[in-house]
């Protein structure tokens, strides 16, 4: 019966897309954990709108529509409470209604052992690292659905005694639960196991925890049905004697890229570390195995499929054997190399302490997919376009595209779907690597379906977050002077995404080189640009993004006739947030004296809801520039919205005049760079 139930209840399934990644906090301006210091009283709900790791929903088989349940998402559809007692914690853990509850104190179970019994449509999540359990854990009883518990440490409920057999005193246990997803947790020194999926709990994640000083790590199933389906992956086991997991009568066990450690000299020896029992059907991928006793185990009534695993002084049994089932028919995942493993668990498991932190730049560079590009065929792929096909949709850390010397003419273009990507030349110069198209707005298409207008004519298009580019000159070469019957805006980049870092590159065209947008009007879009050129002659740096120029030059250019006239900036700013800021760079070129603006209003479609702004600071001015720096642009005046200078110097800069606003060095304090960026800290990677 439990068999024939099993397999009707899987038919009914549907494919969701893994969207788990290492623990990335992404609220703007805010702590790590969506709060201003002092905005959140002690268990006050919040007002703004809920953080992006509020909304976080689960990957793996936590992700998979069953039961009656979309996916894991916990208490996104409730208020978030921050709370710092125990009382606090249980009121808001055991209510009926969603919450995000937030714990921002060390949180000391009373009794010893006590299990706060967590009620569906929960997310319970630490503040940064000071979210500690100590003493006690969590119970999900029968029927218990939608419950995320991420970035706590839950410890030391141990009561001196090593098996022990009178305490069952675990961080998280599961009798009955579905739809669970564990992520970027410390759980250790327990009395009895750290993690209990019991009694039929389906449809659970573990990931990016580290398990450690246990006796019993993870013990799963032991009941007759084989009903259980667990994804476990991105764990770092270390200094635990066994259920490493212990894996019994589950329908599927999918275990990949987990880190098992046993260190020699210590008091604690592992007696063995995946264990496949009863009729449990497991895929054990990509995992790293050092110093464990008996590796991979199982039953002879269950199977195991190992896959690129790897075992480092490990002894004893390390076995393998029968079908299991392929884990892309429930969802989507990617696979980190075998090798980066640990370094990559080491620096990215467990509480998270600041906004976006994940593991350090140089452990996710080191573990990072490289992909490689020539146009002589030495490399994967001959195209950069080809090269962005290949990045997986939904990829959960970053890949690296490096792009050999040449000229590569070629559109291209980075989907929202694919984060995390950077295109960087491989060449001694930035001139060596050359990404460069010919559209303009008036470009006819080649399918006789119009023309490319102003957005689609960009070379380089950027739609997905976390992009970076470095190293490489991108640019337009529309020839204006050929073809003065059409529009002749022509981008070079178009960004219209968040935290895109440009670093060491040239943007190169004549009018609108760098366009720098969002992805829709009330997103956010962020780019902070350094060691970097901008050349072109009107309005070529223009957007409605938060964007910083700074440590650059940019370069002003003559037009196609050979005559000196132009606009640097143009932004299309929203009247809450803030526009372009150029700090700490130069603006000159092969112009006539006094034929530039800094800049002027762009208010896009006519809309007089914008704001522009434009801030020049502490940046040298050649003589290029006129003496009033700013102007009007289609029926809009520029003293409407915000233009200003500060401390610029260099032939082109001048004193505070009603034609030349200038920051005072109050004013100046709240537009640094910091200040644009909002939190968001770039760092090559």
């Amino acid at each position: 019966m439990s068999e024939i139930r099993g397999k009707a209840r899987h038919r009914r399934r549907k494919t969701a897309l893994a969207v788990g990644v290492p623990l990335a906090l992404t609220a703007a301006g805010v702590t790590a954990y969506g709060f201003l210091p002092g905005t959140q009283s002690h268990a006050s709900a919040a007002t703004a709108a809920a953080p992006a790791w509020a909304t976080a929903t689960a990957d793996g088989f936590a992700s998979v529509n069953a039961l009656g349940q979309n996916g894991t998402y916990g208490g996104r559809d409730g208020q978030t409470v921050t709370v710092k007692t125990l009382a606090d914690l249980e009121k808001y853990a055991t209510a009926a209604e969603p919450y995000v509850i937030v714990v921002a104190a060390t949180i000391n179970m009373n009794p010893v052992g006590k299990e706060i019994k967590v009620q569906s449509d929960k997310t319970i999540v630490g503040a940064g690292t000071s979210g500690h359990i100590v003493g006690g854990g969590f119970f999900l009883g029968s029927g218990v659905h939608n419950v995320i518990i991420r970035n706590l440490t839950i410890r030391d409920a141990y009561q001196g005694i090593w098996n022990d057999k009178d305490h069952d005193f675990d961080a998280v246990q599961m009798d009955g639960a579905h739809h669970v997803w564990i992520d970027h947790n410390d759980l250790r020194h327990m009395a009895d196991g750290l993690i209990d999926v019991r009694k039929d709990s389906t449809y659970v994640t573990v990931s990016w925890n580290k398990l450690s000083q246990d006796n019993k790590a993870f013990g799963i199933g032991w009941t007759e049905n084989v009903v259980t389906d667990i994804t476990i992956h991105h764990n770092w086991i270390r200094e635990t004697e066994q259920r490493n997991p212990s894996t019994d009568n589950a329908a599927h066990a999918h275990l990949y890229n987990n880190f098992l450690e046993d260190v020699a000299g210590t008091d604690i020896k592992s007696s063995y570390g995946n264990y496949s029992r009863g009729a449990t059907k497991m895929v054990l991928e990509n995992s790293y195995f050092q110093g464990v006793n008996n590796p991979v185990i199982k039953d002879s009534t269950a199977t195991i499929v190992q896959k690129g695993n790897t075992f480092v002084g490990t002894s004893g049994r390390n076995e393998s054997g029968g079908t299991a089932f392929d884990p892309k028919t429930y969802y989507a995942y990617t696979l980190d190399k075998t090798a980066d493993v640990p370094a990559l668990l080491k620096s990215g498991v467990g509480p998270r302490s600041s906004i976006g932190t994940t593991a350090t730049a140089a452990t996710k560079a080191a573990a990072a997919a490289t992909l490689t590009v020539a146009k002589d065929g030495s490399g994967q792929y001959s195209t950069v376009q080809a090269a962005v096909n290949a990045v997986p949709a939904g990829n959960p850390s970053r890949v690296v595209i490096s792009v050999k010397p040449g000229t590569y003419r070629e559109l291209v273009k980075v989907p929202s779907n694919k984060p995390h990507v950077t295109i960087q030349g491989s060449g001694g110069s930035r001139k060596d690597t050359v990404i460069v198209y010919n559209n303009a707005s008036g470009t006819p298409k080649p399918d006789g379906s119009g023309t490319y207008g102003t957005g689609g004519s960009a070379t380089v298009a950027v739609e997905a977050d976390d992009f970076q580019a470095r190293n490489l000159t991108i640019s337009n070469d529309f020839d204006e002077a050929s073809h003065q019957d059409i529009a002749n805006q022509a981008v070079a980049l178009r960004t219209a995404a968040d935290k895109v870092f440009l670093d060491g590159i040239i943007v190169s065209g004549d009018q609108d080189t760098l366009l720098v947008d969002t992805a829709a009007k009330d997103k956010l879009g962020r780019v902070y640009m350094t060691n970097s050129y901008v050349i072109g002659n009107v309005d070529f740096i223009f957007g409605r993004a938060t964007t910083v120029i700074d440590k650059s030059v940019i370069t002003l250019k003559k037009r196609w006739n050979g005559t000196s006239a132009g606009y640097v900036t143009a932004p299309s700013t929203a009247a809450d947030r803030k526009g372009i800021l150029i700090a700490n760079s130069t603006v000159n070129g092969d112009v006539s004296a006094a034929s530039f603006y800094l800049g002027r209003p762009w208010h896009a479609g006519g809309d007089a809801s914008l704001d522009p702004q434009t801030t020049v600071r502490n940046t040298s001015l050649s003589a290029a520039i006129k003496s009033t720096p700013w102007t009007d642009m289609s029926g809009f005046s520029w003293k409407s919205d915000r233009f200003a200078e500060y401390k610029n110097t260099g032939a082109g800069s001048g004193s505070a005049s009603g034609d030349r606003p200038q920051l005072t060095d109050s004013q100046a304090t709240g537009q640094e760079v910091a200040d644009w960026l909002g939190g968001w800290t770039p760092t090559a990677s």
